[in-house]
Parts: structure tokens; C-alpha cells; sequence
């Protein structure tokens, strides 16, 4: 039976579409990212002008925030609820927060400390609507091998819990997770001592690109779908201790992107940690504009 004109034109259209279109757009994967910022990066504007900065943030273009900072009661000097509010008010998102739970392993706190502190965030980020509890720094002092043998148990025991809160827990990365101590690193403890179904990790580019032997990608293909957050931070061209807006750097940031199904990536953070020029607010604006328009 001929075809009619119509169905002609369909179908080879649809081809035609086909053959232009990337091979990740045709099989339908495409993961459609909110700009995110990581509110380190302004936390003295925030302190500051806490409503004006984030007018300003909405307005470089950002959706989303990875708060940082919990005392078990109030962000930004303010309940859950009222921040909660504000942020609604400026059109803006939280799906992730990091939070001071590495202080409730030091000596002098108990068990029943870190269950009592672990439980706040859940409520917090429940108010918030966060997915996510992040455990964002380890103290000098508990970075020896046989401490991150210990805390991988603890990371188990915290993630079951936030998990049965019905969110998520993951650890953040630095620098001294990649050191090498007797022919091991932290890092490797975490990634094969801790549960993948309790523990997911937050990636932090910058450091992955600084102080480990092999690339972030590589680090993706050991354990792929399990880096759920990233933080993107560039590295100046200069001086690698420092860092720089994104796009301004060494980071090869769109070959990192091309592996971002593969590392199971949900969320996106723009981070920077110093030398910001002229202002940290010039800065996270100016990344803005290359993460919208370069890797988004």
C-alpha cells in the first residue's frame, strides 16, 4: 500500500531528526540539571545581607543552593521554616546541605550526641525539602588510616539512619582523602569499606583534579552511580592552591561532564573557596555565565 504524503513527510522527518540529534538525546537520558550553588562560596555576603545576597544569586541565574552550616536549630540565624520561606520568596531551591556532623565524633561526644545531632539535620532538611545530608569534613586529627577504617562503620551507621529518614547521607571530598599512607588512602577506605546503598559521595572536582593520582573520571568508572553531587571548582592557571571562577581555570570541566551519567550525577554546585576577585559575588556571577552557557 502506498504511503500518503503526510506519513511520508513524518516519518523521514522524524528520520532526518534523527540523524542529526546526539546519540545521548536520541536514547532519551539526558538529565536536565538546575544551576546550584554551594553557599560557602558567599557565606560573607550572606552574613552580611542575608535577603539582598539572595536576591542577587537569583538573579546571576541560580535555582538551586547546598546550604552549609547547622546548629541543630537554625540556618542562617534562622528557623527552618522562616529560611525555608526566604528562599521560597527569591525562587530558590535546596536539595542538598552540608552539616557539621563530623563534630559529634570527636572526643567528648557519644553515640547518643551523633544520633541526637543526625535526627536535627533530618528534620531540618525535611523542612527544607532537601534530598540530601552531607558529612563535608573530616578534623586533623581523624585522618590516619585506621580512623577511616573506624568511620567507614560510622558512615554506614549515619547513612541507615538518614536513610530511614527517608533521605539520602554522602561524604565530601577534599584533599587528604587521596593521601597516600602505607599504600593506602582514605578514599579507597571509603569507597570499598562503606555501603553504596547508605553512603553516596559528593565529588569536589577541584580537589579530585588536585590531590588524587588519577582523574575524577577514573574515580567514576570504579564505583558509577555513586557520585550523586559534584562541585564544580576551577583551579587557577597560575597557582593550583587557589581557585578561580569557572571557566577561568585549568578544570577540563566538559570531558569531566561527558562522564556524568556514568558517576550517577544528580545535582550541581559552582564552589569557590578563596581568591575571589574582585568580590565573591562577581565571582559566583561570573561562573553563572559559563556553567548556563558551556555545560548546561
Amino acid at each position: 500500500m502506498l504511503q500518503s504524503r503526510r506519513q511520508f513527510i513524518t516519518q523521514t522527518g522524524l528520520l532526518s531528526a534523527s540523524l542529526v540529534l546526539p546519540s545521548f538525546l536520541q536514547a532519551g537520558n539526558v538529565h536536565r540539571y538546575k544551576l546550584g550553588l554551594q553557599f560557602y562560596t558567599i557565606r560573607d555576603a550572606l552574613s552580611a545581607d542575608l535577603k539582598g545576597t539572595l536576591s542577587q544569586v537569583a538573579g546571576f541565574g541560580y535555582q538551586e543552593a547546598e546550604t552549609y552550616g547547622f546548629d541543630g536549630k537554625q540556618y542562617y540565624g534562622m528557623s527552618p521554616r522562616d529560611f525555608k520561606q526566604l528562599m521560597d520568596e527569591h525562587g530558590l531551591t535546596t536539595s542538598s546541605g552540608h552539616y557539621d556532623v563530623d563534630k559529634y565524633v570527636l572526643t567528648g561526644k557519644t553515640p547518643d550526641d551523633l544520633k541526637r545531632y543526625v535526627d536535627q539535620c533530618i528534620a531540618g532538611a525535611h523542612v527544607l525539602t532537601q534530598q540530601y545530608i552531607v558529612w563535608p569534613w573530616l578534623d586533623p586529627s581523624l585522618r590516619s588510616i585506621d580512623n577511616f577504617k573506624r568511620l567507614a562503620e560510622t558512615f554506614n551507621t549515619v547513612g541507615e539512619r538518614v536513610k530511614k529518614g527517608g533521605l539520602t547521607f554522602a561524604y565530601h571530598n577534599h584533599d587528604f582523602e587521596f593521601v597516600e599512607q602505607d599504600g593506602h588512602t582514605g578514599y579507597e577506605i571509603i569507597l570499598h569499606e562503606t555501603d553504596p546503598a547508605l553512603v553516596k559521595l559528593e565529588a569536589d572536582l577541584y580537589w579530585m583534579s588536585r590531590a588524587s593520582s588519577i582523574s575524577p573520571v577514573e574515580w567514576f568508572k570504579k564505583q558509577p552511580g555513586r557520585f550523586v553531587l559534584w562541585h564544580i571548582k576551577d583551579m587557577d592557571k597560575k597557582d593550583p592552591d587557589l581557585h578561580t571562577t569557572v571557566g577561568d581555570g585549568i578544570i577540563d570541566f566538559k570531558k569531566i561532564m561527558s562522564a556524568a551519567q556514568q558517576a550517577g550525577v544528580q545535582h550541581l554546585f559552582v564552589e569557590q573557596g578563596n581568591n575571589y576577585v574582585p568580590d565573591a559575588l562577581s565571582c559566583v556571577r561570573r561562573s553563572a555565565v559559563y556553567v548556563k552557557k558551556e555545560l548546561l
